[in-house]
């Protein structure tokens, strides 16, 4: 009679056979996202009360989009990210996004605030498309590199990824936004830099693109007014330099510890978008400056397993991949912090996973799913061999 085995012994062989992948990816995403929600409602209550008469107005929209975002990191956790390259589905991460770029611009579909036209609305619901743009472009361009390795040593190799990224750039410019155009001008450098063109056009493409800076603040004068704020925010402490003064105030204010959670004195609305591109100095003045630099200890462990999932690819597919998708995180959270201490012109970028906005939460930590299902794929292969 053949000994099956007793049924402890095939439960220790069923769990030892199991690829986890690396669990820190969506454990950090989740803990930030988490932290987010909390932080959204420290720091919006007081606003959300005045304005809409229901001081958890905020966070219940930030704690809808993360139960959304946390059941679309499950499911793209245990999604095949190899079939993202396929020419169907790389074209249309790239298309739909830009189609929703220009549904911006249509009147009755665009929604506009302060100025910037940047969101499209169906019913109650609105999206930022730029946010989606991003990460087709990162699809986009793995999947284009990853099957013309040996064609992007030329620079007519590379034309279809710079054509793609600019006119994303174009669009997203034009809403005006050109915080999120600067995040995928250097996205789409990075990405051209890992997929391996020549470094001679490699610079040949960046000049032009840090030239492309200065010549767009100078083309609007209210960037010229946010530049002049920056060099001096107390030459017009009640206009432009307005925000950044109370940002540094929040900042000062908070110290080594902090004044303790719900304790912020600027959110009272002295500080505006203290819930969205702000909330990093609402952290400041309540956590202090060891709970800033506990969150970012914990913003760079996850780019570190973002960067180490990367180095573990497989195949070229995923290495770009699982890099454009740390990148995109990496890049917006650099550009946020900088902002908010002062040390670049003030410019409207979320701090992702923290700042209040479904749509960049949402996708953002979908695309913490796919680079865990990377983390996933690597170690089935590796346990292969």
């Amino acid at each position: 009679m053949k000994n099956t085995g007793s049924p402890l012994t095939k439960t220790k062989t069923k769990t030892k056979n199991r690829v986890f992948g690396d669990l820190s990816i969506p454990i950090l995403t989740a803990f930030l996202a988490g932290f987010g929600v909390l932080s959204v409602y420290s720091a919006s209550s007081y606003a959300a009360k005045v304005q809409y008469g229901d001081s958890f107005y905020f966070m219940k929209k930030q704690l809808i989009g993360f139960v959304i975002g946390l059941a679309g990191m499950i499911a793209l956790a245990f999604f095949d990210h190899r079939k993202l390259k396929g020419k169907k589905v790389r074209w249309f991460a790239l298309v739909v996004p830009i189609v929703l770029l220009l549904l911006v611009f249509v009147p009755g579909v665009g929604k506009s605030n302060y100025g910037a036209t940047r969101w499209i609305g169906v019913g109650g619901v609105t999206v930022q498309p730029s946010e989606l743009a991003k990460y087709g472009f990162i699809v986009f361009a793995a999947a284009y590199m990853s099957e013309r390795m040996g064609e992007l040593r030329t620079f007519k190799g590379v034309l279809p990824v710079l054509f793609s990224g600019g006119v994303i750039c174009v669009l997203i410019i034009l809403e005006p936004n050109m915080s999120v155009t600067m995040c995928v001008g250097a996205l789409m450098l990075v990405m051209l830099f890992l997929g391996g063109m020549k470094m001679k056009h490699f610079f040949f493409i960046a000049l032009p693109v840090l030239i492309a800076v200065p010549v767009l603040i100078i083309a609007e004068p209210y960037r010229l007014l946010r530049l002049s704020a920056f060099l001096d925010p107390w030459a017009s402490p009640k206009e432009e330099g307005y925000q950044l003064i109370q940002s540094l105030y929040a900042l000062g204010n908070g110290g080594w510890f902090g004044t303790g959670l719900f304790n912020s004195r600027q959110k009272y609305r002295f500080l505006p978008f203290a819930e969205s591109d702000f909330i990093l100095a609402i952290i400041g003045e309540e956590w202090g400056f060891i709970g800033i630099f506990a969150l970012f200890c914990i913003s760079a462990l996850l780019v570190y397993r973002g960067i180490k999932t990367a180095a573990r690819a497989n195949d070229f597919f995923s290495f770009l991949l699982a890099a454009g998708i740390t990148a995109v995180y990496a890049i917006q959270t650099v550009i946020n912090a900088l902002v908010v201490s002062g040390a670049i012109p003030p410019t409207g970028i979320p701090l992702p996973l923290i700042s209040s906005g479904n749509t960049s939460l949402i996708i953002t930590m979908c695309s913490m799913g796919v680079l865990y299902s990377i983390s996933r794929r690597n170690e089935k292969e590796r346990r292969a061999l």
